[in-house]
């Protein structure tokens, strides 16, 4: 038999739980959430098949619906989603209601103007950690903020990812601050300089890489000119004309090739952190009328769901602690300098507008603090 120690070494940690309920999620699969003796079977809304909502109603009965406070507001009415904290919104379904109910109050696709679903029967009493850790889950899996929670009782359900730690523990362990592996390293001649070097991190919940493109060599001991790039297929490989991404990305490398040094750091939280299918929803719903911000706010997201803590740990990993920060962006000043690393200078970035993008940038601008 193993040992306490190895057995410890053999188990997954706490992170890892997660990333695996996360994994399961995305497929569709239901995962297992406990908190205070009580034990939920939690399952993404996006991804879950009319099979496995019979079977799990079949088994557990009527599950409660959560959505965030921002996907309430919008099919709800005004009067009611005044009345909603800054916390998951609960919502006790009709007695059988099947997978189609559910479905409409969580995506955006079946919103109709003035069309709200109800009433709707908002769940207030009770401990609200198990749902707080469900919309997180769904959040990190790039789905709709939207799932389904299953009173299970005491059924074990042999074959469920499980996150037996307490569930305000798991939160815990999501709000830590990233602390990325560097994997990989090598020498990549680019058009902007040819003495260039490309790292590899990982995230340690195995869902991402991003990746420090390091320009010349970098003297550790002063301000290095760094850009914070968050990777936008769209903009940076497609060169759509709806972002001003591709040409922020290409003005980056541009102005540390001719200062002969500097530091790209891009990260893969694609459509600010919502990932790439979210993204195209916000763009569907900018079609209709709505700004960035309102088209995140109708889909469930908060305006910017980044991590900016990511690069921060990336430039502490690589030997800098000071630099000059190419952003028009004041949040990730400030993320940088509670995260270990000072900014010396904010040095704008004011490329790519056009006929296309001109109303987003005024968005940017306006609701979201960026100096254009």
């Amino acid at each position: 038999m193993l040992n306490h120690t190895a057995a410890k070494a053999l188990a997954p940690t706490p992170r890892e739980l997660v990333a695996r309920a996360t994994g399961d999620l995305r497929m569709g699969l239901p995962c297992l959430l406990r908190h205070a003796e009580k034990q939920y079977v939690a399952v993404a809304i996006e991804t879950l098949d009319p099979a496995r909502f019979d079977a799990l109603m079949a088994r557990f009965g009527t599950p409660e619906l959560v959505i965030t406070p921002r996907r309430a507001a919008t099919v709800m009415t005004a009067a009611a989603a005044s009345n909603i904290a800054e916390q998951p919104v609960r919502i006790r379904p009709p007695e059988n209601a099947e997978l189609g109910w559910y479905t409409r109050l969580a995506d955006t696709q079946f919103d109709k103007p003035g069309a709200l679903l109800g009433p709707l029967h908002v769940v207030r009493q009770g401990d609200d950690t198990i749902p707080r850790l469900a919309v997180q889950l769904v959040k990190m899996g790039e789905l709709l903020p939207a799932a389904l929670l299953f009173d299970a009782g005491g059924d074990p359900l042999h074959g469920l990812s499980l996150i037996p730690l307490e569930a305000h523990v798991a939160l815990q362990h999501l709000a830590h601050a990233p602390a990325l592996a560097p994997v990989a390293a090598a020498s990549l001649p680019l058009e902007a300089h040819d003495t260039t070097q490309l790292h590899v991190f990982r995230d340690p919940n195995g869902r991402a890489e991003h990746y420090a493109i390091e320009i010349g060599y970098p003297d550790r001991s002063k301000p290095v000119l760094s850009r914070l790039h968050s990777a936008c297929f769209t903009g940076d490989v497609l060169g759509s004309l709806k972002c001003d991404c591709g040409p922020q990305l290409q003005a980056a490398l541009a102005q540390m090739g001719a200062e002969g040094s500097g530091v790209l750091l891009y990260l893969n939280q694609e459509g600010r952190g919502i990932g790439l299918a979210n993204k195209m929803r916000v763009y569907d719903l900018q079609s209709q009328g709505f700004d960035t911000v309102e088209a995140n706010h109708r889909l469930g997201f908060e305006d910017d769901e980044r991590d900016f803590r990511v690069g921060a740990s990336m430039l502490r990993t690589l030997g800098f602690h000071n630099v000059r920060l190419l952003t028009n962006n004041p949040a990730k000043v400030g993320v940088f300098a509670a995260n270990g690393i000072t900014i010396t200078e904010q040095v704008p970035l004011r490329v790519g507008r056009n006929v296309h993008n001109q109303n987003y940038l005024s968005v940017k601008a306006l609701k979201s603090g960026h100096l254009l």
